[in-house]
């Protein structure tokens, strides 16, 4: 859980420092006045620095979380569940098909036809 928060603070706190960051080309760098209503003259060493790093601890924290939930599954309603391994179970010994046998209802003749 606490990974999650961790990722969550970097994944605000990465926005924060592209936001601020000075565009050096494209559309954006078109646009002058958002330059200044941010209040941002140039950008720093320090902004992108700190946004590599912060990009970089979010997939770290990610694989950390990933690793620390494990395999388990949620189990919400647990008659649902039961039920569905019971018919898993029926399915693989062979007691029912795998794939629901469907009756498909032969062609109606016509009277006039014959």
């Amino acid at each position: 859980m606490i990974c999650i928060i961790l990722t969550l603070l970097a994944s605000v706190l990465v926005i924060l420092a592209v936001l601020v960051q000075n565009p050096k080309s494209g559309m954006a760098a078109n646009f002058g006045a958002s330059n200044q209503v941010m209040g941002v003259r140039e950008t720093t060493n320090f902004l992108e620095k700190f946004t590599w790093t912060m990009a970089i601890s979010i997939a770290v924290l990610s694989l950390v979380a990933t690793v620390a939930m494990g395999g388990g599954t949620y189990e919400g309603n647990s008659e649902i569940s039961n039920d569905v391994k019971a018919l898993q179970e029926q399915t693989i010994e062979g007691q029912l098909p795998a794939m629901p046998q469907a009756e498909i209802p032969a062609e109606e003749v016509p009277a006039d036809a014959e």
